[in-house]
């Protein structure tokens, strides 16, 4: 299965979901290309659509490399296998653990501005990306979004490997992926195009919603 772009997989992935519609949900999207996703669904199911930004812990010596990620909360998910044999001290991880959190400190207030965050709690909470790879960051999002006390947790992806589904599905209520290939490289090999996406569109996709939300 490969999908024109992020809009063709946020309207099969909103198809996926349908049956969520009527149960107060609220789409989270991981920036940047999980919002172009997102926004779709979104606007399918008629439910609010926000940012949640985890972010890669990089490797010492190595920032292409993840160990791990965090969320705004501070919620962690580490890979403890690799970061026992890379041997990362404690003193790296709080290092690298706060360099990120202001990183997503100043994504939010470049995405979200002044607009209140949406309270989480009761509603059916989908975290969606354009896919994941090792799956890490959506498991920091998972694990922030647990913690608002939803009454649903949904993991939602176009694309991914069989092992980060079944990741994912220790952290979610529910994993919606429409394609698990058996041959897995890299999310772009599932994109007709896989163009950047870049700041101004997440900015101008959620205002979108948000004008539209408050239409309703």
């Amino acid at each position: 299965m490969i999908f024109q772009d992020r809009r063709e997989a946020g309207q099969q992935l909103a198809e996926a979901l349908a049956h969520y519609r009527d149960r107060q949900p609220v789409v989270l999207a991981i920036p940047r290309g999980g919002v172009v996703v997102g926004y779709e669904v979104a606007k399918a199911l008629g439910a609010p659509l926000d940012v949640v930004i985890p972010r890669k812990l990089r490797a010492p010596y190595n920032p292409e490399l993840a160990i791990g990620a965090v969320a705004h909360d501070g919620s962690v998910f580490l890979d403890s296998p690799l970061v026992s044999h890379l041997d990362v001290t404690d003193e790296y991880l709080r290092e690298e653990t706060a360099r990120q959190l202001e990183e997503i400190r100043r994504r939010m207030q470049l995405y979200r501005g002044d607009r209140p965050a949406p309270v989480l709690e009761g509603t059916t909470s989908i975290i969606v990306d354009d896919g994941i790879a090792t799956g890490s960051t959506m498991v920091a999002a998972l694990r922030a979004t647990r913690a608002a006390r939803p009454a649903g947790l949904v993991a939602a992806i176009p694309v991914a490997p069989a092992e980060g589904v079944a990741m994912l599905r220790r952290e979610a209520d529910d994993v919606i992926c429409l394609h698990t290939p058996p041959m897995f490289y890299a999310v772009g090999q599932f994109y007709m195009d896989f163009a950047q996406t870049d700041d101004e569109e997440v900015i101008a996709l959620l205002r979108q919603r948000d004008e539209a939300t408050e239409a309703h």
